[in-house]
């Protein structure tokens, strides 16, 4: 007797409503197939090749262990969606590729309280495949019930700012690198007092340096902000760069914290999700983390390759930062509008009981641009500013001074022209970098 094909089987292509979803992590998938290639076989194999099988069955993996532990295709969606041979003949090329979105659920039970065997689960051998890229993962409950998430979260950094209602200012300190902990702590001590409430090392300088060891960089930076605080009657948390060895970050953030640091930041695709959950679930480490998303373009730039920006913010939640950093569409990067919001979004949205992050968009934010963002946010955002406040032509302080009377006049419905009218350290920044909408352009920025 003739048998059916395991491929086109049920059991590895069951209906979504014959799973039990709270059993199933499930990644969304965008794949290309050549013209023949049959979409099925292909999910299916993708699916096998990440769970219990391999290229060629082999003895031991029997349908009892599929049931329990293989991948699970719940969907196959052709895009566009070709129903009639006749139009993929005429639509598609000899030689051309058809796209599919394809959903496919992984145990739990293979994963479990384990990101790394998540990413080598979901995303593993096959991101090496040409024209694969993982769009979403969809977790359940009882997967991210074992995450503690953000420790703080957007209202446990409001409750230590006491700063409610407005968007947060941040400041990258610039110089990136290079300088000593006295030239930081000036242009620290300058941001601050202008009205800045985060301030931040750069990406590019993390723990101890030659030329700018750690505790010296906190005690100078947390001196700077104490003295700002006496002028703004405001607090400044200092997010402090301790991006090093995994074996060194412990020693890095009590540093910070014995130091009288407030704030720990980490460049999260260097060290890894795994070392930001170690710290974000430590109970020693009592302040919040700021997650930096350098290198995160490797992965995610590609329409066809790697994975969707939306997976690494999910990851980053889970994993336990309080602030993580995105690219807006108007700045110096170029990151899609739509791809830009669903970052936001993901920050903030209802995510079983973890905490929100506190969106974080930098690369060429001037005070022009608050309008927009704020637009697109609301008040929850950390606008991340590094060359429109250390650029501004009357120094560091007027330029984040310039900010804040930007936010206030957003906040009071003025538009910035009329508020600059009061205001020379406004009126010199868009004097210099325009107001988005009526004369901000990508032109300003060199890279």
């Amino acid at each position: 007797m003739i048998q059916q094909d395991r491929m086109y089987s049920p059991l590895l292509n069951p209906l979504y409503e014959g799973c039990d979803m709270n059993d199933l992590c499930v990644g969304t998938y965008l794949i290309g197939a050549t013209k023949e290639e049959e979409a099925i076989v292909k999910a299916a194999s993708i699916g096998i090749e990440q769970t219990t099988g391999s290229w060629i069955d082999v003895p031991e993996e029997t349908d009892e262990m599929r049931a329990k532990y293989c991948s699970k295709i719940i969907g196959i969606y052709e895009v566009p969606a070709f129903e009639n041979q006749t139009n993929v003949d005429r639509q598609v090329a000899p030689d051309g590729l058809r796209f599919y979105v394809i959903r496919i659920g992984y145990p739990v039970a293979n994963i479990e309280d384990n990101i790394p065997l998540l990413i080598g689960s979901i995303m593993g051998n096959i991101m090496s495949m040409p024209y694969l890229k993982l769009l979403d993962i969809d977790f359940p409950k009882k997967f991210v019930d074992k995450f503690q998430g953000p420790k703080f979260g957007i209202q446990g950094i409001r409750d230590i700012l006491g700063a409610y209602d407005r968007p947060l200012l941040n400041n990258m300190i610039k110089p990136c690198t290079g300088y000593t902990p006295d030239v930081g702590a000036k242009l620290f001590f300058e941001a601050a007092a202008g009205g800045v409430d985060v301030i931040k090392d750069d990406e590019l300088i993390g723990g101890d340096r030659s030329f700018n060891k750690l505790a010296d960089r906190v005690k100078a930076n947390m001196d700077a902000a104490h003295r700002a605080e006496e002028i703004k009657g405001e607090k400044t948390l200092y997010a402090c760069n301790i991006t090093d060895e995994i074996s060194r970050l412990k020693d890095n953030a009590m540093t910070v914290i014995e130091n009288g640091g407030n704030c720990i930041m980490l460049d999260v695709h260097g060290v890894g999700y795994s070392a930001v959950r170690m710290l974000a679930e430590d109970p020693d480490i009592t302040v919040p983390i700021l997650g930096h998303s350098c290198f995160n373009g490797a992965f995610t730039c590609s329409p066809y390759q790697g994975i969707s920006s939306k997976v690494v913010t999910k990851l980053c939640r889970m994993a336990g930062c309080d602030v993580y950093l995105t690219q807006p569409p108007y700045g110096k990067f170029d990151n899609t509008f739509d791809n830009y919001i669903i970052n936001m979004i993901t920050t903030k949205a209802k995510f079983y009981d973890l905490k929100p992050m506190l969106p974080f968009v930098g690369g060429g934010v001037v005070p022009g641009l608050v309008p927009r963002f704020m637009k697109d946010a609301g008040n929850d955002i950390l606008l991340g500013v590094g060359a429109g406040i250390h650029g501004h032509g009357m120094g560091p302080r007027a330029g984040a001074k310039a900010f804040r009377e930007a936010i206030d006049a957003c906040m009071n419905d003025v538009p910035l022209r009329e508020a600059a009218k009061n205001s020379p350290e406004l009126t010199w920044s868009i004097q210099k970098w325009g107001i988005y909408g009526e004369d901000h352009s990508k032109g300003l920025y060199a890279i």
